[in-house]
This record gives C-alpha cells, sequence and structure tokens, in this order.
C-alpha cells in the first residue's frame, strides 16, 4: 500500500534531504523510522528506491512542527538514515539542515515572515539546544537568490544566519567532557570538544599532512582515514558516548593554519 506524504525536498549548508511536518508521520519512533527508511531508500547503498543521494550528506531528514514553548517557534529534530543499513540515528544535531528549517518553517506557515528578514526560534530536539535562524524575508517572501557561498556548495545563495545559544555540553553535559582542553590518543594531540556538536579536533600537521587537502586527496589515503576513524571511536570512549562505530558523532575536523587572509583552515569530516 501506497501512503502520500507531503515534504519538501531543500539543500541546508552542504547536506541535502526531506523536510516533513512532524505533524506528518507516525509519533511512535518505530514506525516514523521505518517511514524514513522507506522514504530514502535504505537500505540499499545507492538508495534507488528512494530519494536518497546514496552518500550520508544526501541521506538526512529534518522534522519540523510547532514549539508550544514560549519564546520559541518551531521545534525540529534531524534524523540520519544510514545508506546501507537500516537503521536511523536522531542523537546528533545537523547544522547543515538547520540552516533550511527556518525557510522551510516559513514557506510552511508555521512562522510569518517579518519586514526583510525574519528571525525564526528553533528548539533542536536532538540537543535541546536554542538556535536563532537569520532568513532573508524581503517584501515578505523567503528568497533564495543572493550572494552568499560556501565551501563545497556551487555557487551562491542568500544566506541564513545561525546563531547558537545555550549549546555547550549539548550531549555530554560539559563543553570539555574529559575535563582536559587538549590530550592525545595514540600519540596524536586531540581536543574533545561538546560545543553544537560532540567534536574530535585534530592538527592535520600531526597526521603529517595540511589542512588544504582537497577531500578527494584525503578520502584516497585508506590508512590516513582508518587512522582518523580509530581515534574517532577512542574518543567517543573517552567522551562518554560509548561504541560510537555506527554513529556520526563525535565528528572529526582537520585543523591548520589559515590561508587567504583566513585564521584557521578546517576539513569538517563525516564517518
Amino acid at each position: 500500500m501506497q501512503i502520500r506524504i507531503p515534504c519538501v525536498l531543500m539543500r541546508g549548508g552542504t547536506s541535502r534531504g526531506p523536510f516533513f511536518l512532524s505533524a506528518h508521520l507516525p509519533a511512535e519512533p518505530a514506525a516514523r523510522d521505518a517511514t524514513l527508511l522507506a522514504a530514502l531508500g535504505s537500505p540499499h547503498p545507492l538508495q534507488i528506491d528512494g530519494i536518497g543521494g546514496g552518500n550520508s550528506l544526501t541521506s538526512k531528514v529534518a522534522i519540523v512542527g510547532p514549539s508550544a514553548e514560549p519564546g520559541v517557534d518551531v521545534e525540529y529534530l534531524f534524523a540520519q538514515v544510514s545508506t546501507d543499513r537500516g537503521l536511523v540515528d536522531t542523537r546528533p544535531n545537523c547544522g547543515n539542515m538547520l540552516a533550511g528549517v527556518g525557510p522551510f518553517a516559513i514557506e510552511s506557515g508555521l512562522v510569518a515572515p517579518r519586514a526583510d528578514e525574519t528571525l525564526v526560534r528553533i528548539r533542536n530536539r536532538n540537543t535541546g539546544a536554542l538556535v536563532e535562524a537569520v532568513v532573508q524575508t524581503p517584501g515578505g517572501q523567503v528568497t533564495y537568490e543572493g550572494e552568499a557561498s560556501i565551501p563545497g556548495v556551487p555557487g551562491t545563495a542568500a544566506p541564513v544566519t545561525l546563531r547558537f545559544r545555550d549549546v555547550a555540553g549539548s550531549k555530554t553535559g560539559a563543553l570539555f567532557p574529559t575535563g582536559q582542553r587538549q590530550e592525545e590518543i595514540d600519540g596524536v594531540p586531540v581536543t574533545l570538544i561538546d560545543g553544537a556538536m560532540p567534536m574530535m579536533l585534530v592538527s592535520a600537521r600531526a597526521l603529517g599532512i595540511g589542512a588544504t587537502l582537497p577531500p578527494q586527496e584525503l578520502e584516497s589515503q585508506p590508512m590516513l582515514m582508518a587512522r582518523i576513524e580509530a581515534l574517532r571511536l577512542e574518543a567517543g570512549h573517552r567522551m562518554g558516548l560509548g561504541d560510537v562505530s555506527s554513529s556520526v558523532i563525535p565528528k572529526p575536523a582537520l585543523v591548520g593554519p589559515g590561508t587567504d587572509g583566513a585564521t584557521i583552515t578546517a576539513r569538517y569530516l563525516t564517518p
């Protein structure tokens, strides 16, 4: 039996996926997850029978609904849908998809546009964090055309400014879950930090590479990627997250000196 469920396929940052109104999905988590797996075509590495893109960046879902909390406009639940396994992970947030929540909320009638810019206050259900999104709404309409650009996305578009509130320790309860600002894992200096998203920050130099390496060159070095994953698994245990082999958190980032006037250069990796 086929069931029609309205959604909007949107890009947020460097990610893409369907945005659903929470009222259009089952409230019970197991039934909801089964619906999302079917919609995206998982488990299948290419997601042929769904609207997923066969990649972790294009196998994401945003679920948005009205909030009853004073001072908050909408609630947002992020779901990472595995491409090759029947798994839906709602533990982490996704800041990329978050960039699409404000425009979606306005387009769906959950938030009324205000003047040339509209502030949308979002409670992230994954982490409990409060995020304010500033959406461009000239003439009371969401616009997607603009001059903002980000690495990994061709062309330009209208900017969406995100302001994160009360996000320290969103998953672990502390900004530095281990109590240290820097420590070593297998001889590699790392910083384990939980601000909006549990992260493992690694100096690219400590791994013998530059932080400006293109993604294709990083991914073409399986031994390097395996070493980063081993560091990440240990980081997960140290941060109190347990076995993170099937989770995208903590996310690793390679950090190095900035170029072209920037303070730092970072390569943000998705496990």
